[in-house]
């Protein structure tokens, strides 16, 4: 069985082969109408069953057009209006929804939930998004990198602000792929030394955002106030040293470009001037979602890798 929690679990050769089909893929359907089903229709007949214990656009739309490009469906499940969220387990759960779907995706907080739903599904499980991690929206970023004719090895990718679940998954990619990733936060936001150890030696922290951004090949960051937390001023307080602008993006190599998973909160993590530039690649990346995706679904049904 095939679940995708977190990169590790498709390994090198599985996110090579993913990003390949992803590449090829997207390119077949130039010019086409969103609606309309891939020319093989490589997942005709299979259900995807979409649970959100969190609120979504990207995650939700983009897996609802994957199956439906793939020549497959999908249903939304929200947990406030299912059983589990009026007390039956996720190992429950996961056993019921692997009688009638072929698939799971679910958008969670405690990455346990997900990792249980996994053990005890009999169809394959997908990680929509967790608090330790978000594989998905780091495979299309690795697809949007790719596409500006970069190469993974030997990149510099520099993270700035929030010590998050999408660092996480950036510094685990980096070890995987061997590129250099190097965070700056503040104290109290840090990422752990075992998130750093995903890097295998490739990442560190720093305290100096121009120290993370010098020479570096793509420039990333996130929200500063995740979903379920307070809008705190003293964690943006903290923050606004690292914010993204014109002056810090001068400190990376001239051709770096700009990556930030969306929502954007403009003139806080990131300014306009920045987000709207012409090194952003934010659109590219959101779509990317779309085709990173469905061949995540396909590794995860055994058609590719």
């Amino acid at each position: 069985m095939r679940h995708f929690l977190n990169l590790s679990d498709a390994g090198p050769d599985g996110c090579a082969a993913i990003l390949a089909d992803a590449l090829d893929r997207k390119k077949a359907r130039s010019g086409w109408t969103k609606g309309r089903a891939d020319a093989d229709a490589p997942l005709a007949g299979h259900v995807l069953a979409m649970i959100f214990e969190k609120n979504s656009t990207r995650t939700r739309v983009s897996f609802d057009m994957a199956m439906r490009q793939l020549g497959g469906q999908a249903m939304v499940m929200d947990a406030g209006t299912m059983q589990l969220g009026r007390g039956e387990t996720v190992a429950d759960t996961a056993r019921v929804l692997s009688r009638y779907v072929d698939g799971i995706m679910i958008r969670t907080d405690d990455h346990a939930k997900v990792e249980e739903m996994a053990h005890h599904a009999t169809v394959p499980v997908i990680n929509g998004l967790t608090d330790f991690s978000h594989p998905c929206q780091i495979m299309a970023d690795l697809l949007t990198i790719l596409e500006t004719g970069k190469s993974l090895p030997g990149l510099k990718v520099a993270w700035l602000g929030d010590g998050n679940n999408v660092l996480s998954s950036i510094v685990e990619a980096g070890g995987i792929f061997g590129f250099d990733v190097v965070s700056a936060c503040p104290q109290g936001f840090q990422p752990s030394e075992a998130v750093l150890a995903l890097g295998r030696g490739r990442a560190r922290c720093v305290a100096d955002p121009r120290e993370a951004v010098d020479g570096a090949d793509i420039v990333i960051t996130d929200t500063w106030i995740s979903m379920g937390q307070d809008h705190a001023e003293a964690k943006l307080a903290a923050m606004m040293p690292y914010q993204v602008d014109a002056a810090l993006m001068a400190q990376a190599n001239s051709d770096a470009r700009f990556l930030h998973c969306l929502p954007a909160h403009r003139e806080e993590e990131v300014t306009s001037e920045v987000i709207d530039g012409p090194q952003s690649l934010i659109w590219d990346e959101a779509e990317n979602r779309l085709h990173a995706q469905k061949s995540i679904l396909r590794w995860c049904f055994g058609q590719i890798g």
